[in-house]
C-alpha cells in the first residue's frame, strides 16, 4: 500500500474488517457483523497485513490479539471513523448519541437524577444508557463511555477520576432506636448487617464492613447475621426498610439522609474509601466531541461533592 496512494475499494474493505475485527478481539464475531464467512474475514486480513509487511494480528487457539503494529493501526482507524461520522453529522456539531456504561447503584444515585441537566444543555445530544456489573468490552464500539467503581487500575483503556467517596454505616432512626445503635457500635452483635457483594471488581462480599470497623471499631466482630446485594442501592433501600445497618457511601446515600429516612448512628463519614468514581474510554488519539461534552459535564456536577467534614 505506496504511501501516499489512494485506497481501492478493495483496499478500503480489508481495512474496514481490520477494524471491525480489531473492536471484537474475533474473526468469528466480525464475520457476524460484515455478513461475511470467517474465513473471508482471515483472507482480507492476511491480504491487508501482506500489502502492509505488518503483522497485526496474533492467532491463537480459540481468539485474535493485536499486536503492537496492530493496536497502534487500530487507534488511528478509529479515531479517522469517528471523525468520518462527526463530519457525516455536521462537522464539530454536538448532536448524536452516546452509549454510556454505569455499575447500577451509581446510575439509579447520582447520575440518573443529573440527566435532565445535561439534555437541557445539549438538546442535540441523547444518551443510551446500560447499566450492569459486567465488565465493558470497548473494543466492540458499543459503549462510548463508562462509570465505573473501583482502583485506578483500567488496562489498556484511558479513565479520569471523577469523584472520591467515604463510608458510614446507615440504618432507618427507628432501627437504630430499637437496638440502642446510637455511639454505640458495639450492639451491632445484636444486628443485622447489609452486605454489597460487589461493591467493587473481586472485592470479598463483607469488604466495605471490614474496612470501616479495622478503621473506626477494630475491637467489633462482625455479626453473622446479614443480608447480602450485588448492589449497594439496594443495601440502603433495605435499611430504609428497617432491614437492618448497611455501608452508606455518601455519594450514594446523601438524599436519604437529608430527607431523615436513613440515620448515621456512629457518626459521620470520616473513613475515606479506597475507591473511587472513575470515568473510562477506549485509547483514543481524541474523543468524538459528543462525548468529551458530556465527560466534562460530568466532571462539572462532581465539583460540588467535596470531601465532608462530618
Amino acid at each position: 500500500m505506496p504511501a501516499g496512494a489512494p485506497l481501492t475499494a478493495s483496499q478500503f474493505a480489508n481495512l474496514h474488517t481490520f477494524l471491525v475485527a480489531a473492536r471484537h478481539g474475533s474473526f468469528a464475531r466480525a464475520a457476524q457483523e460484515l455478513a461475511l464467512t470467517p474465513s473471508a474475514v482471515s483472507h482480507r486480513i492476511a491480504r491487508l497485513e501482506a500489502s502492509l509487511g505488518l503483522l497485526l494480528f496474533q492467532r491463537l487457539t480459540r481468539q485474535v490479539k493485536l499486536t503492537q503494529h496492530g493496536e497502534r493501526i487500530f487507534v488511528a482507524l478509529q479515531t479517522g471513523w469517528d471523525d468520518l461520522h462527526a463530519a457525516l453529522a455536521g462537522g464539530d456539531a454536538l448532536a448524536g448519541s452516546i452509549t454510556v456504561h454505569a455499575r447500577p447503584s451509581i446510575a439509579q444515585c447520582w447520575l440518573v437524577p443529573r440527566l435532565a441537566g445535561f439534555t437541557a444543555q445539549y438538546p442535540e445530544l441523547s444518551i443510551d444508557l446500560r447499566v450492569g456489573n459486567d465488565s465493558v468490552d470497548f473494543r466492540a464500539g458499543q459503549v462510548d463511555l463508562a462509570l465505573h467503581y473501583g482502583d485506578a487500575s483500567f488496562p489498556g483503556l484511558a479513565s479520569r477520576k471523577l469523584m472520591d467517596e467515604w463510608l458510614a454505616p446507615v440504618c432507618s432512626p427507628e432501627y437504630a432506636r430499637e437496638h440502642a445503635l446510637f455511639a454505640a457500635p458495639q450492639n451491632l452483635a445484636g444486628a443485622t448487617v447489609l452486605h454489597d457483594t460487589l461493591a467493587w471488581p473481586a472485592c470479598a462480599p463483607d469488604a466495605e464492613w471490614r474496612l470501616w470497623l479495622d478503621a473506626q471499631a477494630p475491637d467489633v466482630s462482625l455479626p453473622a447475621r446479614s443480608l447480602r446485594f450485588d448492589r449497594a442501592d439496594l443495601c440502603a433501600q433495605a435499611a430504609i426498610h428497617h432491614a437492618g445497618v448497611a455501608m452508606g457511601r455518601r455519594q450514594l446515600v446523601q438524599p436519604w439522609l437529608a430527607t431523615g429516612q436513613l440515620v448515621l448512628p456512629f457518626g459521620g463519614f470520616t473513613l475515606a474509601s479506597p475507591q473511587a468514581y472513575y470515568l473510562v474510554h477506549g485509547v483514543r488519539a481524541a474523543l468524538p466531541a459528543r462525548v468529551q461534552a458530556l465527560l466534562d459535564w460530568l466532571a462539572g456536577q462532581a465539583l460540588d461533592t467535596l470531601r465532608p467534614s462530618l
